[in-house]
């Protein structure tokens, strides 16, 4: 999908603006949130519908608050971050739906496992911020089944039930920074 032609670009991650979280239901009556606080990601194209999006996230940046919730999510329980130290991401079709909303589906990678997601994406705009930096800015939300990716640790409620459920709801806020477009010597 990469487009090399003379209007390509290169928009890569502002991680100072951008954040990528997930939400997943605990005993079965309220949700745990958490976060990947270190990932990449960089678009390559002009226009974004058209564009090649990949992600790498850092599986051992995930917090939750909780050093042992933290801890057991790093083991091979879940993340296996010794084995897996990343999850990746790489777009394979960037739909737009209208004016700002667009379906992103590719390849999403946990643990050795590759299987298709779809997200829903909502695209902010681009504004120059005041040193003149042109920025991107993107919303997006999905939900995955965590046991698809080999993440199936759980334990039995005594009233019935999971500790943890299999459904896990993920989101970010993204924003991108478009690199300077190498222009030819003279």
């Amino acid at each position: 999908m990469e487009n090399k032609s003379n209007n390509s670009a290169k928009w890569i991650l502002d991680p100072s603006h951008s954040e990528l979280t997930f939400k997943v239901k605990h005993l079965m009556i309220s949700n745990v949130k958490g976060e990947f606080k270190q990932f990449t990601a960089d678009i390559i194209n002009e226009e974004f519908h058209k564009s090649r999006v990949k992600v790498t996230v850092d599986t051992s940046s995930v917090f939750t608050n909780n050093t042992d919730r933290d801890n057991h999510l790093k083991s091979a329980d879940f993340f296996d971050v010794e084995n897996f130290p990343a999850i990746t991401f790489e777009g394979a079709s960037f739909e737009k739906i209208d004016d700002d909303e667009y379906k992103l589906k590719g390849m999403l990678t946990i643990k050795g496992v590759s299987k298709e997601v779809s997200l829903s994406v909502e695209y902010g705009g681009t504004n120059t911020d005041p040193w003149g930096n042109v920025k991107a800015g993107f919303s997006f939300k999905g939900k995955i089944n965590r046991k698809d990716w080999g993440l199936t640790w759980n334990a039995a409620l005594e009233t019935g039930g999971v500790l943890v459920n299999d459904d896990v709801n993920i989101s970010g806020d993204i924003q991108f920074v478009k690199q300077a477009e190498l222009t030819p010597s003279h």
